[in-house]
């Protein structure tokens, strides 16, 4: 009995494995999940298993060895996430994105896989790309050997300059132990495929060393695999160029050099000690206004899930690129598949070799990996939830970085919604109004001298904002009077270069469903009869919609006119009024073209032309329902200014985009929060109010005892 027992247990089991139930919120978002340190360090440990790879296992003094650079997360499939996500197959499998250098091959090269699956790997298999090409080694991203590399050729190549150097700054590169000169390299590196030639900036080592170049810059060739074959084949000093550093000593020690930084430099501008008054004489030696949580957190954080209000979402910290977010769903209803950061570039312009060359293209330094320790009660609240954050790139082993996001409730100061009902006699009828509160999701990307704050703010009517400041140090160059064309003087011999910035997000809209149309929606002017007044006209506005069935029609070029309604709508489904059920993107930028379209580095970041919509992987027809994702390019020009020292701030610079509902409810979604008050009059003198609210009276106290601490170290494990 008790075996045919067993039987039908083993059988219903079974039966209910293959039904393959919709999988709980939780288990649903750790397909998303970054890779643990534990399989980190499994992918790695079986490749380095693979004889065929010939992989090092520790760090060499080389650059002729095959090395593991990047393992994290192999995305799945969208096809196979929402057949899981929606009942109707198993867990895909788990699976990791490896980048190898194969530095030690007659024909060395770079070649992304796709390693699988985990936890125990057994596989892996190589990614192709179109043509059937590999990566060029010289295409690689720099690496902390190959900078250290080119640190100690400095040393050799600089010791003609050394006098020079001394005598001019007070600083110095060969033999220095201290007063040392460090530098800034630039990309590209070259001007044509297989080329690795950087221009480096040299600066004084001191707090901020962002702004204090000396006048010396230096082309480095590095592209030989063997760092005794580098070359310094250009140099650039205050204004001219010479052939070699022999050259530039000879001319210094004949007396025939311009000479730059004549005289002691000032460092202190460029650091946060504190100088001057403001001179109204108002206390900033007290702690400023905080965010709190009287009753508690108000979001639920379980692994890599948050939820809040309404809102469901996955998270992850890209080690390539950056914060991805994935199955955003509102009140159970998915509205998109993922919204990412993909990229983000600066474009300079000067009057120096280095200034003219600088186009930075930040993925190459993994913007995921440059989330270093956020400061409580600074760069979010004391209050926040923190999360650390493990990669593994460019390291023997998975490297934790802490704090590298955090998750806060941030009151917006201004209300959601309110209404000040006037009786037009001294009084009114009623006052509802309802605060306005959003949960902030935040990450940051030190690119070099940049410090990028990624957030995405979700707010409980069902907006989500995209949005990225922009602070840190500006790239500057010494001063010439011929700088001045591009840009300010900041200081003495400090020339900050006017630059745009561009930061591309992929959103991949699921509006009520993967089948969605795009159109337009802006006005026109009509010129009608006056119904009620004879032989009179009336002018007025009216909707002017269009339908964009083509990627073609889809794209919206920089410089011209964007419609001021972009949206994305369900085809079969309405809300109770009739209306597709829409989403809107709405574009808050001011973005421009970083060059002419196809000049050389204009074809290397063609999305940065505008923004776009497009059908998904296989789906590229001109039909007008297809799962679509929008390309969302935003920035701005910073011509930099006094104001910019020590750093640019972030009021102002500040770009990104909305996505709203738009007739998606039939309601603003937010009359579901308990958090609106109402005052209503009660006899005509009103000297009695009944005053209706669904919170405390009273909030309580909202004061942290914790003290201030702060770590900012990331390390192997």
């Amino acid at each position: 009995m008790w075996l045919e027992t067993l039987q039908w247990v083993v059988a219903a089991l079974g039966v209910l494995a293959s039904a393959s139930p919709i999988p709980a919120p939780q288990l649903g978002a750790s397909i998303f999940a970054d890779l643990s340190p534990a399989e980190l360090r499994a992918v790695r440990t079986f490749l380095l298993s693979r004889p065929e790879l010939g992989l090092a296992a520790n760090r060499r003094d080389s650059l002729a060895s095959n090395s593991l650079f990047l393992v994290e997360l192999q995305v799945p499939r969208k096809s196979q996430a929402l057949q899981f996500l929606n009942g109707g197959s198993p867990r895909p499998p788990r699976l990791a994105r490896a980048i190898v250098f194969f530095g030690e091959q007659a024909q060395p090269n770079v070649t992304e896989f796709v390693v699988g699956p985990l936890p125990w790997p057994s596989y892996y298999r190589a990614v192709s790309y179109k043509g059937g090409r590999p990566i060029p080694f010289a295409a690689r991203p720099v690496t902390l050997l190959e900078y250290e590399l080119m640190h100690r050729r400095l040393l050799e190549l600089t010791e003609p300059l050394y006098r020079l150097l001394r005598d001019t700054t007070g600083f110095w590169y060969h033999n220095c132990s201290q007063r040392c000169l460090t530098f800034s390299d630039v990309a590209p590196r070259g001007l044509g495929p297989g080329e690795r030639r950087s221009w480096l900036i040299l600066q004084r080592l001191v707090e901020g060393h962002f702004l204090h170049p000396v006048g010396l810059e230096l082309l480095l060739d590095h592209r030989s695999r063997d760092p005794r074959r580098w070359t310094l084949q250009r140099l650039w000093y205050n204004g001219q160029y010479f052939a070699s550093a022999q050259e530039l000593a000879w001319r210094y020690e004949r007396g025939e050099l311009a000479l730059a930084c004549p005289t002691t430099p000032e460092l202190l501008f460029s650091t946060y000690v504190p100088r001057g008054h403001f001179s109204t004489g108002t206390p900033t030696a007290v702690h400023g206004a905080k965010v709190c949580e009287p009753q508690g957190k108000r979001y639920r954080l379980q692994g890599n899930l948050v939820e809040y209000g309404g809102w469901r979402l996955a998270l992850r910290l890209r080690s390539s690129a950056g914060l991805q977010l994935f199955d955003l769903r509102f009140n159970g209803e998915q509205l998109a598949h993922e919204l990412s950061v993909q990229e983000a570039v600066a474009f300079y312009g000067g009057s120096t070799p280095a200034a003219m060359q600088t186009k930075y293209i930040d993925s190459a330094w993994g913007m995921g990996t440059l989330a270093h320790e956020l400061a409580p009660g600074i760069d979010c609240p004391e209050v926040a939830t923190y999360l650390d954050a493990h990669h593994l790139y460019d390291a023997a082993g998975p490297v934790r970085y802490p704090r590298a996001l955090c998750l806060f409730e941030l009151p917006t100061g201004v209300p959601l919604r309110r209404h000040f009902d006037s009786d037009f006699r001294g009084g009114y009828r009623f006052y509802g109004g309802l605060e306005g509160q959003a949960l902030v999701l935040r990450t940051t990307a030190t690119v070099y001298n940049y410090d990028y704050i990624w957030d995405v703010l979700l707010y409980p009517n069902g907006v989500l904002e995209a949005k990225v400041h922009a602070t840190g140090y500006v790239h500057a160059t010494f001063y010439t009077p011929q700088g001045l064309r591009y840009g300010s003087r900041l200081h003495r011999d400090v020339l900050g270069n006017l630059h745009t910035h561009l930061l591309h997000y992929k959103v991949d809209l699921d509006v009520a469903g993967t089948r969605n149309s795009f159109e337009t929606v802006d006005v026109c002017f009509e010129n009608i009869s006056n119904p009620w007044s004879a032989g009179e006209r009336v002018v007025q506005p009216r909707l002017h919609r269009r339908p964009r069935h083509s990627e073609r029609q889809a794209t919206f070029p920089f410089g011209r006119a964007l419609p001021r309604y972009l949206l994305f709508s369900s085809p079969t489904q309405h809300n109770r009024w009739g209306h597709p059920r829409s989403y809107r993107i709405q574009h808050s930028s001011q973005a421009g073209r970083v060059l002419p379209r196809g000049w050389r580095e204009e074809r290397g970041v063609n999305w940065g032309r505008g923004l776009q919509a497009v059908g998904g992987p296989g789906d590229r027809g001109s039909r007008p329902w297809q799962d679509l994702v929008a390309w969302v390019t935003v920035g701005f020009l910073h011509i930099p200014h006094a104001e910019d020292v020590p750093n640019t701030a972030t009021p102002g610079n500040a770009v990104g985009f909305f996505l709203r509902p738009f007739n998606f409810f039939d309601e603003d979604p937010s009359v579901a929060s308990r958090s609106p008050v109402i005052v209503r009059p009660q006899d005509p003198a009103f000297a009695h109010v009944a005053i209706q609210r669904w919170t405390p009276a009273s909030p309580g106290p909202c004061v942290s005892a914790e003290p201030f601490t702060y770590n900012g170290t990331y390390r192997q494990e």
